[in-house]
């Protein structure tokens, strides 16, 4: 019969081989988990402590309790990384047997500068789940790349840009192209330091032929479906570098406070409602652009808005506002504002204006959805060459787009003003919009608040300007006739064997009847009919295409893209705009989304103010290490681990010094493990699970149950979660409850005694559990505690030995029951009596006959008993296990009672048991060796040290 877990209504609390010890420092012997081992032997007994202290089995281990200062942590992780074989470990997995792959795919950093914390965050919080994978015995594909082109790159690598005005295109990207290799050489070291597992010497760049050729076949696929065109279109324009930019790429000035002005345009043929009007009418409009008035082309208004017409006081001009603006607008002006009449919006349409700085032009009035009351007048100019609405209205009304020559007021907007230019765009048109919004409803985003967000971004997207002006990056492969500027590209037109070949270089060096393929030259007279085009694709697009150059090509689809919310409008918006526009799917079956860093105040990082933290500094210590103390890379990596990685990830001292006093702890924990599996061999010690003691195959199961939670929260990229389970585990199942029971008899019993070896076996399990679970999150310390543990063979290592392993069987029936149901026992003793006073009194049980009486008598079979499971789990020196209390108890007893309620078979068996239990002060003598109870008298061992010592002669 299988049992169910039985609730309490007291609940329960909660030798090493010598071939591969290589270190890189001298390590001491020690005892560990507190130095509680050995209690002092007390007054006048120090003599008898001695006698015996060598026939106590202590802890003993070269396995260190905490790493030190100083080089330490650098020397242990580069030792610990060459004995364990980490570099070779990505190439080690892909070769091996797989039945299942796990496709991880790395979004690319920008190559721009030094590797920084936020880098860390993303690329360990990667290789936690990567190294999770391995374990589980799967392959994992990890490529990782660099996105090596764009405007930022070519601007750190040129410097001033007055002095690189006479640059050639080849000189400009010869220039970025070293530069962009010197970040993903500092960056690579970097994520090698923190213990990454990749292939470092196969990674792409975006800047390499053949990623090139990849992204040019997508570019070439897109065109060819229609969704590449070539238009005059609102885009970001940068002055100063003279080039289109993203909106990623634009840099506002919070603190700066914009210019605005008020502007009237006389009504020239005013709308029906104000034909009677009498006097001039005028639209009054408010602008944060006033550079742009010169292009205006139209007024815009809300169809389903009041409108008034108001006089001024102080001038007796008519204007035309919103009716909800008036107030506003009165304070605005310094005058009062008298309505003459009100009317709806729609009948403002037909309405025309009188250009105010261009005579004889006229201005119609157009409703527009865009218009709003909370600021102006709710009356809004139309420039269609300086705003993206704008520009809608006007394709929408047929207007000219007329760009303004002179920028000369201060705004509140960037540097970089909105311009319209002749450019090469993706269409987002309606289907290609619905296909993108089903295929993201199949795609796994976590957190889920995250999808919003990514939907709102591509609702917003009416297209996508792919075209740069600049000379650092992948050619855009069109050919423009000399005459008629008529585009020439078809699939014939982009020859991919020389971009695979030469890379994009060949595009400025080679000349054009080399470019040109045979198909197209027997097509025309001669190539100088044609010219190259100038512009470079937009670096969303180099990397938006990844998916198409990196990942496998039986099926290029990841299972996850795992990166920073910033990438809600950049990389994961471009790789599934250009996957679903090739292929019409998604280039990823889910999505993790994580946040920022930030100081440990909230603050973002700036070099400016100094408050930037480097990972190098973190890990190998600054100048003064007082200040910044090397923590070493499982430090960083503990750090990723235990942050809340969905909202602002704060670091800096304190988070870095919790994280480290936590890795101690830890250490402590599995030091004690490890120092009481000295002389212990699981190959030739090992008892069978089904042999051991209850209280130790008790710890089996609620490994498994442990093994099994910390499996899915790494499946569900929650090492937060592994965090909290391992110390949950830690503290409270073992620390506070397991070790505190099994010391004596790891301790004092017999070396070779079943007891001691299945408490053995079973430490052996917990030891090899926790350091597997762990392995992901710290892998030097899990790799170094797997070269002390015994049992592996010579140059096994950790990673190539597979995950957790737990069995069903150590579910034993009744085995949950009989253990917690002896534990709730033993609260309600500690309850009267201190933990630590328990050892100095015999315990007397009583159950009435039934289940309780049953599961108690499993764990003691005789009545009374000084060496029983029921004993060694009361931590009392005798129990006594009865079916009713005696009546004769002695006077200086402690009674108290409870109850335990046995759940069995999911409920359908309930019985609720009451227990009594009297504590009385022992009747016998302190044995000088195991410091228990159980001794005839002072001077003599008790009966089982008695053994013990007799079986060593």
């Amino acid at each position: 019969m299988l049992l169910s877990r039985i609730g309490a209504l007291s609940p329960r609390r909660a030798a090493a081989r010598p071939g591969l010890l290589l270190r890189c420092w001298a390590r001491s012997a020690g005892s560990a988990e507190g130095g509680t081992a050995e209690p002092s032997a007390g007054p006048g007994r120090v003599g008898e402590a001695t006698k015996y202290r060598d026939s106590v089995l202590l802890p003993r281990t070269n396995f260190p309790m905490i790493v030190g200062s100083g080089s330490e942590p650098a020397s242990l992780r580069l030792c610990v990384s060459q004995l364990c074989g980490f570099s070779e470990l990505y190439a080690w997995q892909r070769a091996r047997k797989a039945k299942k792959e796990f496709c991880l795919h790395d979004g690319p950093p920008y190559a721009n500068g030094d590797p920084h914390v936020g880098h860390a965050l993303n690329k360990i919080l990667k290789d936690i789940r990567n190294r999770f994978e391995v374990l589980r015995g799967r392959h994992v594909h990890y490529v990782p790349g660099w996105d090596c082109h764009g405007l930022p790159i070519e601007l750190k690598a040129l410097g001033d840009p007055a002095g690189t005005k006479d640059l050639a295109p080849l000189q400009i990207r010869r220039k970025a192209r070293e530069f962009a290799e010197g970040a993903v050489a500092r960056q690579r070291a970097a994520f090698r330091r923190w213990g990454v597992v990749a292939d470092w010497d196969e990674c792409y760049r975006t800047s390499e032929g053949r990623y090139e050729a990849g992204e040019l076949r997508v570019f070439r696929e897109m065109h060819a479906k229609g969704f590449v065109y070539r238009d005059y279109k609102p885009v970001f324009w940068s002055p100063s570098t003279r080039t289109a930019l993203a909106e990623a790429e634009l840099e506002y000035n919070p603190r700066h406070v914009s210019r605005a002005v008020y502007v009237t345009f006389p009504l020239t043929t005013p709308p029906a409602k104000l034909a009677s009007s009498a006097g001039g009418v005028a639209v009054l409009v408010w602008t944060t652009q006033p550079w742009s008035i010169q292009v205006n082309q139209a007024i815009c208004f809300m169809p389903n808005t009041q409108y008034s017409l108001v006089r001024r006081a102080d001038s007796s001009q008519l204007l035309l506002v919103a009716t909800e603006c008036i107030e506003t607008l009165a304070a605005k002006l310094g005058a009062q504002l008298d309505p003459v009449g009100t009317f709806a919006g729609s009948e403002l349409e037909g309405g025309v204006c009188q250009h105010p700085t261009v005579p004889g032009k006229t201005l119609p009035l157009l409703p527009g959805n865009h218009v709003t009351v909370g600021k102006g007048t709710g009356l809004v100019h139309v420039a269609p060459a300086h705003g993206m609405e704008d520009f809608g209205v006007a394709t929408h009304f047929k207007l000219p787009v007329v760009g303004s020559q002179t920028h000369l007021f201060q705004t509140h907007f960037p540097p970089d003003l909105l311009a319209i230019d002749k450019t090469v765009s993706v269409a987002l048109c309606l289907l290609l919009m619905l296909l993108t919004q089903e295929a993201l409803q199949k795609v796994r985003v976590t957190p889920e608040s995250a999808r919003g967000g990514l939907m709102a971004m591509l609702d917003q997207r009416t297209y996508w300007c792919i075209s740069r002006q600049r000379s650092w990056g992948v050619p855009i492969p069109v050919f423009y006739h000399r005459e008629t500027d008529e585009p020439l590209l078809n699939r014939c037109a982009v020859h991919f064997p020389l971009f695979a070949e030469k890379g994009s270089d060949c595009w400025w060096e080679l000349p054009l009847d080399s470019l040109l393929p045979p198909e197209v030259l027997k097509k025309v007279s001669t190539a100088n009919d044609y010219v190259r085009g100038e512009d470079v694709l937009d670096i969303w697009f180099d990397s938006g295409v990844s998916w198409a150059a990196v990942l496998p090509e039986a099926d290029p689809r990841a299972d996850v893209y795992v990166e920073g919310r910033d990438q809600l409008g950049g990389w994961f918006q471009s790789s599934l705009l250009t996957s679903i526009a090739v292929r019409n799917k998604a280039p990823y079956r889910s999505l993790l989304v994580h946040g920022f860093t930030v100081t440990e105040t909230g603050d973002k990082m700036s070099k400016s103010v100094g408050n930037v933290v480097d990972p190098d500094t973190i890990i190998n210590g600054g100048e003064d290490p007082s200040v910044s103390p090397p923590y070493g890379a499982d430090v960083l990596r503990w750090w990723v681990a235990e942050s809340n990685i969905f909202s602002e990830v704060q670091i800096g001292p304190k988070a870095l010094n919790s994280a480290q006093e936590n890795i101690n702890k830890l250490r402590n924990k599995l030091r004690f493990m490890l120092g009481n599996l000295h002389d212990f061999d699981p190959r030739s010690h090992a008892v069978d699970p089904k042999d051991t003691h209850y209280i130790d195959q008790y710890l089996l199961h609620l490994l498994r149950d442990f093994s099994i939670k910390v499996t899915d929260a790494y499946s569900e990229f929650d090492a937060g979660r592994v965090i909290r389970l391992l110390q949950a585990f830690i503290t409270r199942d073992l620390s506070s409850f397991y070790f505190t029971i099994i010391k004596d008899r790891l301790y004092c019993d017999a070396a070779d005694s079943l007891g001691r070896r299945s408490c053995q076996t079973v430490l052996w399990e917990i030891l090899d559990g926790v350091t597997r679970a762990v392995a992901p999150i710290v892998p030097h310390l899990a790799e170094d505690l797997y070269l002390h543990t015994p049992g592996h063979d010579e140059g096994e290592t950790l990673f190539r030995s597979g995950w957790m392993k737990s069995s069903s069987m150590w579910k034993k029936p009744g085995l949950e029951e009989a253990v917690e149901g002896a534990c709730a026992i033993r609260d309600s003793f500690l309850s009267v009596v201190s933990a630590h006073k328990a050892p100095e009194y015999e315990l007397t049980i009583a159950i009435e006959p039934g289940l309780l009486f049953e599961l108690m008598e499993s764990l003691q079979e005789e009545p009374t008993s000084t060496c029983s499971q029921l004993t060694e789990l009361m931590m009392s020196s005798r129990t006594t296990l009865l079916s009713s209390m005696p009546r004769d108890l002695p006077h200086d007893a402690l009674v108290t009672s409870g109850s335990f309620l046995i759940n069995l078979e999911g409920g359908v068996i309930r019985e609720e048991s009451a227990y009594s239990l009297a504590a009385t002060p022992c009747s016998m003598s302190r044995c000088p060796r195991c410091r228990r109870y159980t001794a005839e008298s002072l001077d003599c061992l008790c009966p089982r040290c008695q053994t013990v010592l007799a079986g060593t002669k």
